[in-house]
C-alpha cells in the first residue's frame, strides 16, 4: 500500500508538546537511575559521568531546542519560549555547585533554573485560560490539571528558594529536598504540556484529539 504524501511538511505545536511533557516526566527517573547512587539533586548527575550525565545533559538540550521552535499563540508565549530555551541551556552548560562542586559561574545554574521554572508556571497559567475559554466538560478537566500544575511549580520554587536563601535549613533534615522538588516541578511541566498536546483520550474530545502520526492540521 503507498503511503500519502503529509499534509504537515514538519512536526506543529502539539508534537513539540507531546515531546516536550514525555522528556520533562522522564528526567528525574532515569538520571537518578542510571546514578552511582541516589541523588541530592537532579543538576548532580552532571558530575555523575556516564549514563547519568548523558540523560541530563541530552534532555535539558532537547527541551531547549523543542522550546526554542515554540512560538504559542501570543506574542508572550513566543518570547518567554525563547527565554526559556536559554534557561534550559544555561542549566546544562554550567553545572551547579553542588556535592563539593564548585560552580563554574556563582549562581548562574540557579538563576536559570528560576527562570525557566518561572516561565513553565505562566505556561501552565496560560494553558488554563484558554481550556477555560472552551468550557466544554473535557477542557476543564484539563484547565483543572494545568491549575494543579502550576500550583506544583510554584511551589517547589518556594520550598528550594526558602532553602537556598536560609543556608539550607530544610534539607539539613531533608537531604534529598532539592531533588524532590526538582522532581516535582519538572513532572508538573511535563504532565501540563503532555495534556497540551491533546493525546490523552479521557480529557481531549474525539475532534480535539491528536497523533503525531496523523496528517490532520493543528488547530
Amino acid at each position: 500500500m503507498m503511503l500519502s504524501t503529509p499534509k504537515r511538511p514538519e512536526i506543529d505545536h502539539r508534537t513539540i508538546k507531546l515531546l516536550v511533557g514525555v522528556i520533562a516526566i522522564s528526567l528525574a527517573t532515569l538520571t537518578n537511575l542510571f546514578a552511582h547512587a541516589p541523588l541530592t539533586s537532579i543538576s548532580a548527575s552532571y558530575y555523575e559521568g556516564g549514563w547519568s550525565q548523558s540523560i541530563f545533559i541530552g534532555f535539558l538540550f532537547a527541551i531547549a531546542a523543542f522550546l526554542l521552535a515554540y512560538n504559542g499563540l501570543w506574542t508572550s508565549e513566543m518570547v518567554l519560549s525563547k527565554v526559556a530555551s536559554l534557561a534550559g541551556l544555561g542549566i546544562a552548560l554550567y553545572p551547579c555547585e553542588c556535592d563539593g562542586h564548585q560552580a563554574l559561574v556563582p549562581y548562574l545554574h540557579a538563576i536559570c533554573a528560576a527562570v525557566m521554572f518561572l516561565i513553565l508556571a505562566y505556561f501552565c497559567y496560560v494553558f488554563y485560560q484558554r481550556a477555560l475559554a472552551k468550557r466544554h466538560a473535557q477542557a476543564k478537566a484539563r484547565a483543572g490539571i494545568y491549575a494543579l500544575c502550576g500550583i506544583a511549580i510554584a511551589l517547589s520554587i518556594l520550598v528550594l528558594g526558602y532553602d537556598g536563601l536560609s543556608g539550607g535549613v530544610l534539607t539539613a533534615s531533608i537531604p534529598r529536598l532539592v531533588f524532590y522538588g526538582e522532581r516535582t516541578g519538572l513532572m508538573a511541566f511535563g504532565i501540563s504540556w503532555l495534556t497540551a498536546s491533546r493525546v490523552l483520550p479521557v480529557i481531549t474530545r474525539p475532534d480535539e484529539r491528536f497523533s503525531p502520526l496523523s496528517d490532520r492540521v493543528a488547530n
